[in-house]
């Protein structure tokens, strides 16, 4: 990890977002690819998701469709121990979610004239859960239970058809999605399964979707943001991030950890601390290097720290620290200070934010009950994680008396006037004159 030092430096926010690292990915350079498979996939319909299968997976699936009862047996299949793990995270994630959805209000503006204020789920929602570099049934989980608990009423699952299991979906994915009850499974993966999920695909029953979630690679992300408006998306989901606030009390073995288990994602993961004491870096930096030459994944998390996107940053102060943070806008922030909570205070912009030295990641990863679907890539400044406020749209519902109307008629038809528009007024106006 390459160090950035900033305790000299009095920097604006603007010059931050300059220097904070990020891995050299371009969502744009993947466009004209995504471009070409959604209309593919458009033009041929299965044929086009088979064959893009078979060209870009290395495995034609014999149908793009999971049978249902290959998803109940892939239940029965799972392993115990993974199955109660699920169980216990699909419970602890229903759980924290349902305090996101809102209640209904009614907010009287008169005698006989209010404003309902009221949270609409949408009716069907397509998930992606990746394959790859790893098998994510905590992603099936994460995706699935915030549209469940809006009340969404149809959802579909799409993950690509896996080459050592004959081109279906892996089993572990199949099995997570039959405790949820997800019964439309789809072996399909990259742009083209986003743009089966935007538009449909008639000829394998698969309807279009009303929003589109979860993440992928950089295929993905361009496909995402070329169906936005088509269909509604999460976010253009990029590397994973780490970012460590942590002051000299922290342990150094633990903020070394995390780091790694970062880096073991991907080789554009990018782990970042961010402190105030020299010494803490360097017993970090020591440990990082231990714990990559053992890992199970080192070659890709020795790749993931040596990239530009993984630093050491130096600042004077923790208040500089959260600056720094800010200006980031990381996915994943642990705080492992003396006093995470003061820490916290100053923190604006993170997808999700761990607390003291037994909050891990891998917590919010698995059985936290947050969701681990997070806004990457800075986008946690200006949006957040998912949840079942993804899935709801907040309607007004007017309702006004003939009193109450009659209150406003002469104020209506003032406004109207003013802005040209005097039909408007007149359509007021009309319910008061014969």
């Amino acid at each position: 990890m390459h160090t950035i030092d900033l305790r000299d430096r009095q920097s604006t926010r603007a010059e931050l977002a300059q220097l904070v690292p990020r891995a050299a990915t371009d969502v744009a350079v993947a466009t004209e690819a995504a471009e070409g498979l959604i209309a593919d996939v458009r033009a041929r319909g299965e044929l086009a998701l088979l064959d893009q299968a078979e060209r870009l997976d290395g495995v034609r699936p014999d149908r793009i469709r999971i049978h249902a009862d290959e998803i109940s047996k892939a239940v029965q299949a799972l392993d115990p121990a993974v199955r109660a793990a699920l169980e216990e995270a699909i419970s602890r994630v229903r759980a924290a979610t349902q305090a996101q959805v809102p209640a209904g209000t009614v907010t009287q503006l008169g005698p006989g004239a209010e404003v309902i204020q009221r949270w609409q789920p949408v009716s069907r929602v397509g998930f992606y859960v990746p394959g790859g570099k790893a098998v994510y049934p905590s992603s099936v989980i994460m995706n699935v239970v915030p549209a469940q608990v809006a009340g969404v009423s149809s959802v579909a699952l799409a993950s690509p058809a896996q080459k050592q299991f004959g081109g279906a979906v892996h089993p572990t994915i199949l099995g997570a999605a039959g405790l949820l009850g997800v019964d439309e499974v789809y072996a399909m993966g990259g742009a083209g399964a986003i743009g089966a999920f935007a538009y449909g695909v008639p000829d394998i029953g698969l309807d279009p979707v009303e929003i589109i979630t979860g993440p992928g690679n950089v295929y993905v992300a361009a496909a995402k943001r070329l169906v936005r408006g088509v269909a509604g998306i999460d976010s253009e989901a990029g590397p994973t991030e780490i970012l460590v606030i942590a002051d000299a009390t922290a342990d150094a073995n633990l903020v070394a950890a995390d780091l790694v288990s970062q880096a073991e994602h991907d080789e554009l993961a990018a782990a970042v601390l961010v402190t105030d004491s020299p010494e803490l870096a360097d017993a970090v930096a020591a440990r990082v290097e231990e714990l990559a030459a053992s890992a199970h994944h080192g070659e890709r998390v020795r790749a993931a720290l040596s990239g530009q996107q993984s630093a050491t940053v130096l600042v004077s102060d923790l208040a500089a620290a959260a600056a720094f943070s800010n200006a980031y806008g990381p996915e994943h922030l642990e705080i492992q200070t003396a006093e995470p909570g003061a820490v916290l205070d100053l923190i604006e912009s993170a997808g999700a934010i761990f607390l003291g030295a037994n909050s891990p990641v891998s917590l919010g990863d698995y059985l936290a009950g947050s969701n681990h679907v997070l806004p990457t890539g800075g986008q946690s400044r200006f949006s957040s994680g998912l949840g079942a406020y993804t899935f709801l749209r907040p309607q007004q519902v007017i309702n006004y008396t003939r009193t109450a109307l009659q209150a406003v008629e002469a104020q209506i038809v003032a406004l109207s006037a003013a802005e040209d528009l005097p039909a408007h007024g007149a359509a007021v106006t009309a319910r008061f004159t014969r």
